[in-house]
């Protein structure tokens, strides 16, 4: 998957999203989006491992939460980037592909 197509793609329905709340998308929130994304994660994984209630969610139900939350922090990562102009294929690289053997 292309990271700069994924974000030409999320960053409308981000955009939209914001639009309709009225919510202003500016540094301070990208940054605080993702911290709550990050939360839920958190949250999805504990439920998911047994560390914290499930609410009575299924096996299936629990994992779907999980896989689903990885996905919200991904693509506030990359909204994250876009919106402060990072290349994050070209940091990936410099940072842990260069480490490759």
């Amino acid at each position: 998957m292309d990271l700069r197509q994924l974000a030409a793609e999320i960053e409308p329905i981000s955009s939209r999203y914001a639009d309709k709340l009225g919510i202003e998308r500016d540094d301070t929130w990208f940054l605080l989006k993702l911290q709550e994304e990050v939360g839920e994660l958190t949250q999805a994984f504990l439920m998911r491992s047994g560390r914290a209630r499930t609410k009575g969610r299924t096996a299936d139900e629990l994992d779907a939460g999980f896989r689903e939350e990885l996905a919200d922090v991904l693509c506030h990562v990359i909204l994250m980037a876009h919106h402060h102009g990072v290349d994050l294929e070209a940091e990936v690289a410099r940072k842990w592909l260069a480490w490759k053997r």
